[in-house]
């Protein structure tokens, strides 16, 4: 559990995995999913609950959530073995909280394995150890985006650099989706979670 419950402040910075929240003259950079980035598209001013996770013992993350709900579910990621704060983030902005909720307790391990990172033992274990464990867990994209084509594009690609993807591999990844899969570019979020699926 972080020290810090929530912060709250102005929005000085965002991209679809990160945001920078200023309060009382600190900025605060977090690690965010794309469920969380959709919620503060639009607010210039915002609440977000923090969990941090150390990498080292000398080396913590800090992941923000625009609801409480997506942080516990975070949590319930993270205590299985070998789901780590990345692969948890990496899953919330590749599926919705429900639909994490909603494969871990249909056992869908199918669904769990098409998450990049996710193997089949691990998505077994999210299953074995989390099953009826979910509780009500509501969420999901529900904003439009209606930035430009090239913003769109440059904000993904950030997005997939910062989740720890190679620029290059990204880049391909975006143009295959748009491309092959006739995704468009008018939601970021979309975008992101096409791109993830080909790699």
């Amino acid at each position: 559990m972080s020290l810090i419950n929530y912060v709250k402040g102005q929005i000085t910075y965002r991209n679809p995995a990160h945001i920078i929240i200023e309060a009382n003259g600190v900025g605060y950079g977090l690690l965010v999913s794309l469920n969380t980035y959709s919620k503060l598209s639009q607010q210039t001013e915002a609440q977000l609950f923090i969990e941090s996770v150390y990498v080292r013992d000398d080396n913590p993350r800090f992941y923000g959530f625009a609801e409480e709900d997506e942080r516990e579910l975070f949590r319930k990621l993270i205590s299985v073995s070998g789901v780590g704060g990345g692969s948890a983030l990496l899953m919330l902005s590749s599926l919705s909280p429900a639909e994490i909720a909603g494969a871990i307790n249909t056992a869908n391990v199918a669904m769990l394995k098409s998450i990049k990172g996710i193997g089949d033992k691990t998505a077994q274990r999210i299953v074995v150890d989390l099953k009826g464990k979910m509780g009500k867990h509501e969420g999901g994209i529900s904003q439009i985006l209606t930035t430009s084509y090239n913003k769109n594009k440059d904000e993904a690609l950030l997005a997939l650099v910062t989740l720890g993807f190679p620029k290059v591999s990204a880049e391909k990844a975006l143009e295959k989706a748009i491309k092959q899969q006739g995704i468009g570019t008018d939601n970021v979020e979309i975008l992101i979670k096409s791109a993830l699926k080909n790699f």
